[in-house]
């Protein structure tokens, strides 16, 4: 007898080997109609695998992760089969799953385009309708070397090839089409409803630019049509929020091909990024940080004895002066312990918070750049803190529940939290990694959030908090971070002086609030879709006037918001007011006030708020009021 035991604790019982498909079936019609795969012991497995022994056995469908990830794997190999049908010339290469779907990567005589990525989906449909069954066979790798090969898909052999010769392989069939794979797949093809393809891009065979340019389908495939069609909306509101664009209709910055990866802040920009600095400037001052400045070159001596000349060095831009070697830094923590290494330091100096807007750059490769998310030179609203292993709890408390309010003066609320824990490969006492990894997780429990554990993705010399926020159409962005750092203070030569008179080592909290202020930016006009709230926005009131007669009125009316420091812009030109009204919302304005003779003669202002919103006519005073307390809530 086979005992098969079921998530909820169950037992069947069946009298010899039987298959996930079985199981599902003695089960219910409806669940062995649902079922994708099956999960044995951590594994998930075809549903045509046979299970021999006892076991334990969870079925996936479309509403399990692993059952999403199943649908993406089988929906590429629908792609490469509808590839292989529509252009048989065509070799296919590799197609893994990736996040929200799929791609497969092709070599073809001629660029596929537009039109063949319509024909290339309208196949895939077709091939899906048809619900041909897959079906998996197992090779001794020369075997399968030879049978790709005798296909002309010189690109599958040498895959093959490269695995161990004692290694059998698995193939996958549907219909016409057979593809190497580990598998699992879904049972057949009708199984496969709620998929797109995207777009088309070049990739090199193996990511090596020596090799053959292929040519990358990109897709999508989801459980349920209100999935995908969810999805597609995200993206299409991703597209009118993107930073890149926005940034270039509202005039905030741009980014030149002279300087790659570098970012040119215009006036309305750079009145952002002020706005965010000197948030963040004040949030070090209240909270007990010293800021500190160091310098943007350092020699490669430094560098060499913090590891990043051996294992970094390539990201680095190096320079060289009088035969010396040196390097732009790329992260601000070895100049922050040089400076704490300054003078003599004592138990009751600690715990001591430096904070730096620190430039750094890093030699991203050109590929991965990105607007102004992903650059080659960067700020960071850098923080590290020295402490005791005592001392690491409650510092940790005290900067969650900081980074809580940041966020949420800027607008977010979703925040999902990760521990990552200790490495196999690392260094420090295991008492040490206990402490640390207890204060990060205690310091989580009492700001009382859920949290989720990263095994093993800690980094060598310790643990570390990441913070990720949730924007407002679901995408997430991890900024903040709290890592606790046992090493670099060791390889530095940190030290105070403890309450026994010896001498210590201090532990290094290496913080990030917002990140890179650059990317932290981006993240906010897209949040916001460019319409930044009112004490972020780099014009917070435009004035209008109808004719040349309130010309006076509006400079005196422009005086006065000035003078309670507000960022006001004047527009007194000669032109239709339903004109100047449209222009200056396009700019997402948070207020816009139309002057004409009424307002003159009594003193007040038509009020527009953002959106369109005729607020009616109030008193300068009253608006001023308004606007006041939309600057204090953080509007």
């Amino acid at each position: 007898m086979i005992h098969i035991t079921l998530p909820d604790g169950s037992v069947r019982e069946f009298p010899g080997p039987v298959t996930v498909a079985e199981v599902a079936a003695s089960i219910g019609s409806g669940l062995a109609k649902a079922a994708l795969a099956g999960k044995i012991n951590g594994t998930v497995v075809d549903t045509s695998h046979q299970i021999t022994v006892d076991s334990p056995l969870a079925i996936i469908t479309a509403k399990d992760a692993d059952g999403l990830d199943v649908i993406r794997h089988s929906t590429a190999h629908l792609l490469a089969y509808a590839v292989k049908d529509l252009f048989p010339d065509a070799q296919v290469t590799i197609g893994p799953v990736i996040e929200n779907g799929f791609f497969y990567d092709f070599s073809y005589k001629r660029p596929f385009t537009p039109d063949d990525l319509v024909a290339i989906e309208k196949k895939m449909t077709a091939l899906a309708a048809k619900d041909e069954p897959v079906t998996r066979r197992v090779l001794p790798r020369d075997e399968a070397v030879a049978y790709f090969k005798s296909l002309g898909e010189y690109y599958k052999a040498e895959i093959i090839a490269s695995i161990p010769a004692d290694q059998d392989v698995s193939l996958y069939r549907e219909g016409a089409f057979e593809d190497l794979c580990r598998g699992p797949h879904v049972p057949s093809t009708g199984k496969l409803k709620f998929f797109k393809l995207m777009k088309l891009a070049g990739a090199y065979w193996r990511g090596d630019h020596n090799n053959e340019m292929l040519q990358r389908v990109y897709g999508t495939a989801w459980a349920s049509k209100d999935d995908l069609q969810n999805y597609l909306t995200q993206l299409e509101e991703a597209e009118k929020r993107d930073h890149r664009k926005l940034g270039r209709e509202l005039d905030l910055f741009h980014i030149d091909d002279h300087a790659p990866g570098l970012v040119f802040w215009h006036p309305k920009g750079w009145t952002v990024w002020q706005g965010v600095e000197q948030y963040m400037r004040k949030v070090y001052q209240d909270n007990g940080y010293q800021e500190v400045k160091g310098p943007q070159v350092i020699d490669k001596t430094l560098w060499e004895k913090t590891g990043h000349w051996d294992k970094y060095r390539e990201n680095m831009f190096t320079t060289e002066s009088e035969k010396r070697e040196y390097a732009l830094k790329p992260m601000n923590c070895p100049g922050h312990i040089l400076i704490f290494k300054q003078g003599i330091k004592s138990y009751r100096d600690l715990p001591l918070r430096y904070g730096e807007f620190g430039q750094c750059h890093r030699n991203e490769p050109s590929g991965g750049l990105h607007g102004i998310m992903r650059v080659r030179g960067f700020t960071q609203d850098d923080g590290h803190i020295f402490c005791t292993e005592d001392q690491i709890l409650q510092e940790c408390v005290n900067y969650t529940t900081l980074l809580q309010k940041v966020y949420a003066d800027f607008g977010f609320s979703n925040i999902i939290y990760k521990v990552a824990t200790r490495p196999e490969k690392r260094i420090g006492s295991d008492e040490s990694w206990d402490k640390a990894e207890h204060a990060l997780m205690e310091c989580l429990r009492a700001s009382g959030v859920e949290f989720e554990i990263s095994p093993g993705d800690g980094a060598f010399y310790g643990p570390k908090i990441e913070y990720t926020l949730k924007d407002a159409i679901g995408r997430q962005w991890q900024c903040g971070t709290m890592q606790v750092d046992f090493s670099m203070p060791e390889r530095l030569d940190a030290e105070f002086v403890g309450e026994d008179g010896a001498r210590h080592r201090p532990v290094m909290l290496h913080r990030a609030i917002l990140g890179s202020l650059e990317r932290f930016i981006g993240i906010l006009i897209e949040q916001h879709a460019g319409a930044l709230p009112t004490w972020l926005a780099p014009a917070q009131v435009s004035i209008l006037n109808i004719s040349e007669s309130q010309d006076a009125y509006c400079r005196e009316i422009a005086k006065t918001l000035q003078d309670q420091g507000l960022r006001v812009q004047l527009d007194l030109r000669n032109e239709k007011i339903t004109r100047k009204i449209r222009e200056h919302s396009m700019q997402k304005l948070p207020y816009i006030l139309v002057i004409g003779d009424k307002e003159k003669e009594a003193g007040s202002v038509a009020v527009r708020a953002r959106g369109n919103i005729d607020l009616g006519v109030m008193s300068l005073q009253d608006f001023q009021s308004k606007i006041a307390s939309d600057i204090a809530l953080k509007l």
